[in-house]
């Protein structure tokens, strides 16, 4: 009525102004919020603590993201060893100049959608910013399901699968303790627990054991941080290879740990998930087929009512019945279905990799570095400083403060500012703490502590402290420090001291 009006009487003074006072009513902003809540799925309100824990989990989830470090440097690396040929062209993209006949034709075989791989790509890109660019033409995203991602995944599994279970013998450069470990591989499925049994989730999970027996989480992806043994230190630790504690029933206890552990964490975290979205899907579905239900049936009643009367109604009262019968029959099958994506069942842990990690402090003290071990308590005591010296500045600004080094997140430090006057709450912030001895001309960072750090942006911080004797400087705090991810198969950069000391802020800069 309103538009029809605004039509035929648009250039009068008195319907403009009625239309005027329609429109502003009716966005209103308590208006709007009013209609949103009355129309919201669930009415549910979530304490200061819950938000936090929410917000947590979500950023270290946005940390581990495998899109576009990891993907890249995986798919580059994976392509390349199937002779597949790409070179770089603008940035961020990439011309396939060659699809080796084997991808497609392992696509042909497993291909899950109806886009085969092609012969070529005149680009392709990892990041969503990067497929659309002026004057040039379109690129194809890879990532995980994309039909040349997926047939080069599964022809990299086909090939090396068998050697993950081998095992391998690995140093991990960053360690400087003297005791060996097994680092295990486990993967573990949750799926639907209707008869098709579809996988809900998916996860690969690391646990390390040492000599004692002891099991940890290792963390997400321990493996990336470390490097191939060399021919000569495999010779200097090969009494260990030998060990008898090795030939214990390492996996067992890496499965008990797992399944202990491990599991029960990734089922709840699962299941947890799929209640919220089946609810929320419900409460839907029920609000409008429900209301459906009832308009037919009380439509199918007052045709009968006409039918009886003697009339002729447009519509035949058995035409509205049918209808009726059909909304509760399709009500009833999506109840059915969302209670099935609410009841999971957890798999059974499966170990398929394992690793002997051979620390680097073993290696030095076998290589009679008798410096090693007093290197190795100076180093840990300039980290304790360091750690010291950044917990206490992010105190002083009145941030909550975590060490979180022994979680493997990605960071040592998670600073929490207080919420915002109007209860909105602050990003966290994570900050990676490295300590050095004056006098000392590089920084060693690993893999993952790059990739999480370029995964997170702003929220990430390299902080900085120059340790002499009983004294230190700093903390320096650096912002984006990194820019590019590490190539395949490196495990740490050496970065130079002075060019990000150059970069470096004061902390209450960043705030």
């Amino acid at each position: 009525d309103l538009l029809v009006q605004a039509i035929r009487y648009g250039e009068d003074p008195k319907v403009k102004a009625k239309m005027n006072e329609v429109i502003e009513g009716a966005l209103d902003a308590e208006h709007l919020k009013e209609i949103i809540k009355r129309n919201a799925l669930v009415d549910q309100h979530m304490g200061l603590e819950d938000l936090y824990a929410v917000k947590e989990e979500m950023e270290k989830a946005e940390a581990r993201k495998l899109q576009p470090y990891f993907i890249r440097a995986f798919f580059t690396e994976a392509f390349q060893t199937l002779g597949g040929e790409f070179r770089s062209r603008e940035s961020g993209r990439y011309e396939v100049r060659h699809v080796p006949a084997v991808i497609r034709e392992r696509d042909r075989i497993i291909g899950e959608s109806r886009t085969p791989v092609l012969k070529k790509y005149e680009r392709i890109c990892f990041e969503k910013q990067h497929v659309r660019q002026t004057g040039k033409p379109m690129a194809d995203m890879i990532h995980p399901m994309h039909p040349l991602m997926h047939a080069t995944t599964d022809l990299i599994l086909q090939a090396y699968r068998a050697k993950l279970k081998q095992g391998a013998v690995l140093v991990d450069p960053n360690d400087d303790s003297i005791e060996p470990k097994v680092l295990f591989m486990v993967d573990h499925t949750v799926r639907e627990s209707s008869q098709s049994g579809e996988v809900a989730s998916r996860r690969l999970q690391f646990v390390e054991i040492n000599e004692q027996g002891k099991a940890i989480n290792a963390g997400w992806a321990p493996h990336l941080d470390l490097q191939p043994i060399e021919d000569y230190d495999r010779k200097l630790v090969g009494d260990i290879l030998q060990s008898h504690w090795l030939s214990h029933n390492l996996e067992a206890l890496a499965l008990n740990y797992a399944s202990q552990k491990l599991v029960p964490e990734h089922y709840a975290e699962v299941k947890g998930r799929r209640e919220r979205q089946a609810n929320k899907t419900m409460a839907a579905v029920n609000e409008r087929l429900v209301k459906e239900v009832n308009y037919w049936s009380d439509r199918y009643i007052k045709l009968q009512d006409d039918v009886s009367a003697g009339k002729q109604p447009r519509m035949q009262p058995e035409m509205a019945r049918r209808r009726v019968d059909e909304l509760t029959a399709r009500l009833e099958q999506r109840k059915a279905e969302l209670i099935a994506l609410k009841n999971v069942v957890s798999s059974t842990p499966v170990v398929i990799g394992g690793a002997l990690v051979i620390p680097q402090g073993l290696l030095l003290m076998r290589k009679g570095e008798t410096q090693f071990g007093v290197d190795a308590v100076a180093r840990a005591r300039v980290e304790q400083v360091a750690m010291s010296a950044v917990m206490q500045a992010e105190q002083a600004f009145g941030h909550k403060v975590t060490d979180v080094g022994a979680e493997k997140c990605g960071w040592d430090v998670t600073s929490r500012p207080p919420a915002n006057a109007d209860g909105s709450i602050k990003p966290d912030r994570h900050i990676e703490v490295k300590g050095r001895a004056k006098g000392q001309s590089t920084i060693t960072v690993s893999r993952n502590e790059i990739i999480y750090g370029l995964n997170q942006s702003d929220k990430f911080i390299l902080a900085i402290v120059i340790v002499d004797s009983d004294s230190h400087e700093g903390p320096f705090y650096i912002k984006n420090p990194f820019t590019i991810e590490p190539d395949f198969g490196v495990a740490s950069v050496n970065y130079d001291l002075g060019d990000l000391l150059s970069k470096a802020v004061k902390p209450e800069q960043t705030i």
